[in-house]
């Protein structure tokens, strides 16, 4: 009996010493700590370069850069033709360009499917009216816009000075408020 309380009083004595409180991560460097050289912060991370010298390659191989287009609202979506709702966007997007005019809104449609659904373009357009330039993003837009979710249909609205008013993943009733009220704020801003 002397041996059975005494093993229980030592199991329980371990079992209370050895769960404690793990030590806090200690930094060994400068470099903010990371996974996979992904942040582990939930606070965005800034641009690579500045919003203005962001630039995507347009169907003509014409490039073209955020800044090219300022004193313009600016709406830059991140699609692909096999993406449902961004197929269901593009309507509404279609309909900002003839509410508002295309001296004072330009949309691109950034297309981020890859190389197969860059070939389905083509056809996609022949039955899906859509009347903005569809481009194609360079590797530094793209990875600030996917940073922290690579889900598409993503949306950013920048004001005609350029400055980036929001960025709208998904889109649904929620979504189309939220992009009226952004391209609102954006056509409301002047130089």
């Amino acid at each position: 009996m002397r041996i059975a309380i005494f093993c229980l009083f030592t199991f329980a004595f371990l079992l209370l010493t050895a769960c404690g409180n793990a030590a806090s991560p200690t930094a060994v460097s400068n470099r903010p700590i990371s996974i996979n050289d992904r942040p582990t912060t939930n606070l965005p991370m800034p641009p690579s370069k500045p919003f203005a010298e962001m630039s995507w390659t347009l169907e003509d191989d014409r490039v073209q850069k955020l800044g090219d287009l300022k004193g313009k609202a600016v709406i830059l979506d991140f699609w692909a033709t096999y993406c449902e709702p961004c197929k269901r966007e593009i309507p509404h997007l279609n309909s900002l360009v003839a509410k508002y005019g295309a001296d004072n809104i330009v949309i691109v449609g950034l297309n981020v499917g890859g190389d197969e659904d860059r070939a389905e373009i083509p056809q996609f357009t022949t039955t899906t009216k859509i009347d903005y330039a569809i481009a194609f993003p360079e590797s530094d837009l793209t990875s600030f816009i996917f940073a922290h979710n690579s889900a598409i249909p993503q949306t950013a609205v920048f004001d005609r000075k350029g400055a980036m008013i929001t960025k709208i993943i998904g889109f649904g009733p929620t979504e189309k408020r939220e992009l009226d009220e952004a391209v609102e704020k954006a056509i409301a801003s002047f130089d």
